[in-house]
C-alpha cells in the first residue's frame, strides 16, 4: 500500500512535472499475481488493482488499515477491465466479464479475485469508508442503459454509465461508473467543473499503445496537466478540475467519495474562467 498525502493547492502551483506525477498519478495498477493499492488521504479512499494469475488474490491490506479485515469499516466498488474473472465474497462467487461492476458492502470479511480460462483478469477497485452495510450487487455492462452526451462539433460524443449512485446500486458514500468516448472523439468533462464536497479518481483505459491522455488538473485559474497512459489512474482533490483530451478515443472509470450523495452536485467552471 502506497501512501498519498493531501496537498494544498497553493503548494501545487510550484510543483515540477515529477512532483505532480508522484502526488497525483498512479502509473502502476496491474502487475501479474499482485495486489497493488494506493491510500489517499483525500476522503480516505483506497484505489487499487488486482491481476490474478494462476492463483487467487485475497483483498488484504495487512496492518495498514489497523482493522481485522479490509471491509470491516469500508465498502468497495470493483470493475473488471481485463479478461473474464470472478470475485469471491464469502461463499458466493460473482463472474465479471469485461467492464462488469461489483459493489461489496461493509462487513464482508473474505473477498478474493481470480482469473478464468487461463487469461488474466484485471480488477480495478475503489474503496471508501462506510457506516452501514449495503447488499453486494453486480451490474453487467450489457444490461446498463447509458446517458448519451456531447456532440461531434465539440469532439466529446460519449456514453455515460452511472452504476453505483443514488438512483442505482446503493452505497454509503461511494459513487462509480464509466464513460466511453465514441471513435474520433477525445474530450472529457469540458467545460470543466469542481465539486468541493467530494474527491474523484479517473482510471483511463482502452487507449492504443502509442496514445496518451492529457489530463488537466488544478484550480480553474491555475491549471496543470499530466500525461497519462493506458490503465493509469489520476487522483483529483476536491479543489481540482478533472478533464482530459486524448490523442485517440478512450474510456475512463470515475469514482467519487465524500459528502452529498448526489451525482449532480458540482460547480461548473465557465470557459473564460480557465487559465
Amino acid at each position: 500500500m502506497e501512501n498519498r498525502y493531501s496537498v494544498h493547492p497553493e503548494q501545487v502551483k510550484r510543483f515540477t512535472t515529477e512532483e505532480l506525477r508522484s502526488h497525483f498519478l498512479m502509473d502502476t495498477l496491474f502487475t501479474e499475481n499482485k495486489l497493488t493499492m494506493y491510500y489517499s488521504h483525500e476522503d480516505r479512499v483506497v484505489i487499487g488493482g488486482a491481476a490474478p494469475g494462476q492463483s487467487e488474490l485475497k483483498l488484504d491490506a495487512g496492518d495498514f488499515l489497523k482493522t481485522d479485515f479490509f471491509l470491516e469499516r469500508r465498502e468497495i466498488g470493483i470493475i473488471n477491465v481485463g479478461q473474464p474473472g470472478a470475485v469471491k465474497v464469502g461463499d458466493d462467487e460473482y463472474v465479471l466479464q469485461t467492464k462488469d461492476f461489483l459493489y461489496i458492502g461493509m462487513g464482508n470479511r473474505d473477498v478474493s479475485f481470480k482469473s478464468l480460462n487461463g487469461e488474466t483478469a484485471k480488477f480495478y477497485f475503489v474503496s471508501s469508508g462506510a457506516h452501514q452495510s449495503y447488499p453486494t450487487q453486480k451490474a453487467a455492462l450489457s444490461e446498463l442503459k447509458p446517458d448519451r452526451l456531447g456532440d461531434a462539433a465539440a469532439s466529446n460524443v460519449r456514453s455515460l454509465y452511472k452504476v453505483i449512485h443514488q438512483d442505482g446500486i446503493q452505497s454509503c458514500q461511494l459513487m462509480m461508473g464509466i464513460t466511453m468516448l465514441d471513435e474520433n472523439n477525445n474530450w472529457n468533462t469540458m467545460p470543466a467543473h469542481v465539486h468541493d464536497r467530494r474527491m474523484e479518481a479517473y482510471l483511463y483505459l482502452d487507449l492504443e499503445k502509442d496514445s496518451k491522455v492529457f489530463h488537466f488538473m488544478g484550480q480553474p485559474d491555475e491549471t496543470r496537466h499530466l500525461v497519462v497512459g493506458n490503465e493509469q489512474a489520476v487522483l483529483s482533490p476536491a479543489w481540482s478540475i478533472h478533464s482530459g483530451a486524448g490523442t485517440s478515443n478512450y474510456s475512463f472509470v470515475w469514482a467519487m467519495a465524500g459528502e452529498n450523495y448526489t451525482f449532480t452536485d458540482m460547480d461548473l467552471v465557465p470557459m473564460d474562467g480557465l487559465k
